[in-house]
């Protein structure tokens, strides 16, 4: 046990420090002792329980769930958002948390790729504030944003809406998400600006991308990006749950490859794995099964979802055993 003269000296630091406000040099200065000493005695007052740290979870935060999903899937960093449980207001609330987190983590000379057609993306860059502090980033399309007139629009909104607000550079990945034929595809790769776009996926630093369920969304479908129901049901039955640009995989989080994979312009999951930093940016009930998918696979390395899929997701769950091989392929993204 510390002697009397020493508690009274951590004592007198702690109340310094805790209850008057002052800096440990301040301490320093006031009381003619080393800094060093001053941050030695800090942690002796805690340890013989002079100090003790509380704290205070406000409502509306989540931050039990959020270390229980990164330690249960691996991730660098999960953010649990608490919202109703309806599909719209999920979206409208995980945009704006991705555009807090995105404002607060970018770094310069970032390049970021961006999933065209997801409505979370799209609450993201419309509840983003304008920020100069990643002056220099790039910004990606990762997925074709061509499809019908009504809807084209959105893919290139989010991607130069976002570049705008980063003070960034846009690169647009002029080709639709799906083409007829592995034929069309192939004359579409031909374009110089779609190389350009294809040619920068090897150099992205960060991808922001949604987790679609076989169910496509209500703009993915209203876009014209969508393979047929007989083709859904086809991958349906080869066991895929979800998919990340188009490109579906199983719950395993592995690629289901069928020849309807030959006729998607995007980002690859390969290549998806080699990105340091993966946002996946998704909720509700409809893509929970999409999701536990991603994170099986380690297809993303941060989440952002709502309070009711992070308790779904959290169910029931053992460890992967495929989990030990995964990390040791992404030891390089974290």
């Amino acid at each position: 046990m510390a002697r009397l003269d020493e508690l009274r000296l951590m004592t007198k630091v702690a109340r310094m420090y805790h209850e008057q406000g002052l800096t440990q040099h301040e301490i320093t200065d006031r009381l003619g002792i080393h800094q060093s000493t001053v941050s030695r005695v800090m942690k002796r007052a805690q340890k013989e329980g002079i100090i003790r740290v509380v704290i205070s979870v406000p409502s509306g935060t989540h931050p039990e769930l959020e270390e229980a999903l990164q330690s249960t899937f691996g991730l660098k960093d999960a953010v649990v958002v608490d919202c109703v449980d309806d599909e719209d207001q999920i979206v409208r609330d995980l945009g704006a948390a991705a555009g807090f987190h995105l404002e607060n983590t970018l770094k310069p000379k970032d390049v970021i790729g961006v999933s065209a057609w997801s409505a979370a993306l799209l609450a993201m860059v419309e509840a983003m504030h304008p920020t100069r502090r990643a002056a220099g980033t790039q910004v990606v399309q990762i997925l074709g944003g061509i499809g019908s007139p009504g809807s084209a629009a959105h893919a290139t909104h989010v991607t130069r809406r976002l570049a705008n607000l980063i003070s960034g550079e846009a690169t647009l990945l002029p080709a639709p998400g799906i083409v007829g034929s592995a034929e069309a595809r192939t004359v579409m790769l031909q374009d110089q600006f779609v190389r350009k776009a294809m040619g920068l996926f090897q150099q992205l630093t960060v991808a922001l991308v949604g987790i679609g369920a076989i169910e496509p969304s209500k703009r993915l479908a209203a876009s014209g990006n969508v393979f047929s129901p007989q083709e859904l049901r086809r991958l349906s039955s080869r066991g895929a749950v979800g998919d990340i640009c188009l490109r579906f995989y199983d719950d395993a989080g592995q690629s289901v490859i069928t020849p309807l994979n030959d006729r998607v312009i995007s980002i690859e999951l390969r290549q998806l794995q080699k990105v340091k930093r993966v946002i996946g940016v998704a909720g509700g009930r409809r893509k929970t099964a999409a999701i536990r998918g991603a994170l099986a696979g380690m297809l993303i390395n941060v989440l952002i979802t709502d309070v009711w899929t992070a308790r779904r997701l959290l169910e029931g769950v053992e460890e992967n055993p495929r989990r030990n091989k995964s990390e040791g392929n992404n030891a390089a993204r974290r």
